[in-house]
């Protein structure tokens, strides 16, 4: 059973259900707060936690609860939900039953629904488990179950596993401590898109727990090792790591994902107004604006460029990271960096589309898309590519083909610094079109229709041609 409980409602839980819910394990438990009152746990009479749970969240966003939780589609409503996670420790047995009670036990009290269903229930769990032997674990944050020097181990057994707000505060807090943060899930968990981002850069990990393999990086597909703390990579007398058994290529669905990587700037002026690109983005291969964003998963705030903008501000000069979904009906997603530099405020903006077998990618729209995000919304550089991908932009637990370039565009404030007649006449090609502006054009490079991954050679030939002395073109 999974230790992650879900009680979705239609109403926000008022304190009289919460601790409705809390009494789930009778009159001999405890309840303790964290984060200012955010994460309420029940804890055993040695305050050990059992149980913690996070301050209700309004998801305001169509189909997120659908994309997140295998089709539940919130309350049975179709207007707003009130998201309540509980999540179990995993180091005591009842804990996770526990959970499941307080889920049932607000949803009895609210109406709504609990995810997984299975795991609602309205009975009283007596703790069992004599735990008065062992102290509390100190693992930094209810998110994290495991916490050495080296790194933060949190376990997961979700389907799919979002980068909720208690991974990104586990992030953060690993983050901030000098320590990876890796967590460990069945080889039948997928990541989303978001979650998949956080944990690219090593030692961050996706670590998984394979009856037949042991553990392997599920990205990479290392063969991984308890070792000091941490999962390293195993490494024979070569110093080479093998790739496990499981990580194999999938079998081919005919499912595509069309994924643009584009870096914006402007001027920092105190009327700027952040999330238009990335809006426009959506415009062209959507046909809407985004449907919401948020800085966690899930996204329950509708769009706003407003709302973006003003967290962004409140934040300067840190930067901003944030998520923006699409209509359930085109899977799209987009992640956005926001930062100072000296040249102005730059975003950095991910995007990614599904397609499925019989749905073409709009390739045929990037020039456009280029054009306007130069003319109107200071373009930087904007790669376009295509893979072999799931058309829920879910990342499995095994091998898949790399993307494939398709388009890449200099804007024209980069060409101008590169020196347009040098980005006009790349020597192994392609030669660019001009977008926008006659006078002062974006450069558009066609490299191929996504099919052949020779593309890469051409792109790295092309960006190896644009980059100045000052290393100012960056591959996105």
């Amino acid at each position: 059973m999974t230790k992650d409980v879900i009680a979705l409602t239609p109403t926000m839980p008022d304190v009289r259900a919460l601790l409705a819910g809390l009494y789930a394990g009778g009159p001999d438990l405890g309840v303790h707060t964290l984060a200012d009152g955010a994460v309420v746990q029940l804890c055993d009479p040695n305050g050990r936690p059992l149980v913690s749970v996070e301050a209700p969240i309004l998801v305001q966003v169509p189909g997120e609860t659908s994309r997140l939780l295998d089709g539940v589609d919130g309350a049975g409503q179709a207007g707003p939900v009130w998201w309540t996670e509980a999540r179990a420790s995993t180091a005591v047995p009842e804990a996770g039953r526990l959970a499941g009670s307080f889920a049932g036990r607000l949803v009895t009290a609210l109406g709504g629904t609990v995810w997984p269903a299975e795991a609602a229930t309205t009975e009283v769990v007596p703790l069992t488990t004599d735990v008065s032997a062992a102290a509390a674990p100190a693992t930094g944050g209810p998110a994290i179950d495991v916490l050495t020097p080296r790194t933060a181990v949190v376990i997961q057994d979700r389907p799919l596993v979002p980068l909720t707000s208690w991974l990104s505060d586990a992030l953060r807090t690993a983050t901030e401590s000098d320590r990876a943060l890796q967590i460990v899930t069945p080889p039948t968990a997928r990541l989303t898109l978001p979650n998949r981002t956080a944990l690219r850069g090593l030692p961050n990990r996706w670590v998984v727990q394979d009856p037949d393999h042991g553990y392997y990086d599920g990205l990479s597909g290392a063969v991984l090792h308890w070792k000091g703390g941490i999962f390293t990579p195993v490494r024979d007398e070569q110093g080479t790591t093998p790739v496990a058994g499981a990580f194999t290529v999938g079998a081919g669905t005919g499912e595509r994902q069309l994924l643009l990587t584009l870096r914006t700037r402007h001027p920092a002026d105190p009327d700027l107004v952040l999330g238009r690109a990335l809006e426009t983005c959506f415009r062209h291969l959507t046909g809407t604006a985004p449907t919401g964003w948020s800085t966690a998963e899930p996204v329950n705030v509708p769009w706003s460029t407003r709302g973006l903008t003003d967290l962004a501000r409140s934040r300067a000069p840190r930067p901003t990271w944030l998520i923006a979904v699409g209509h359930s009906d085109r899977p799209a997603l987009a992640t956005v960096r926001v930062r100072r530099t000296p040249a102005g405020v730059e975003e950095d903006i991910a995007v990614a589309l599904g397609y499925g077998e019989d749905e073409p990618p709009p390739l045929h729209a990037m020039e456009g898309l280029a054009a306007e995000l130069d003319v109107g919304h200071g373009l930087v550089t904007l790669l376009t590519s295509l893979r072999a991908g799931r058309r829920d932009l879910t990342v499995p637990a095994h091998a898949e083909a790399p993307p494939v370039p398709v388009t890449f565009t200099l804007g024209r404030d980069e060409a101008r610094r590169v020196g347009r007649s040098h980005a006009e006449c790349p020597p192994h090609g392609p030669t660019p079109v001009p977008l926008g502006h006659a006078a002062e054009p974006a450069l558009h490079y066609r490299l191929g229709d996504g099919t052949l991954p020779q593309a890469w050679g051409r792109f790295r030939a092309l960006v190896g041609h644009l980059r100045p002395a000052d290393g100012s073109v960056r591959t996105p």
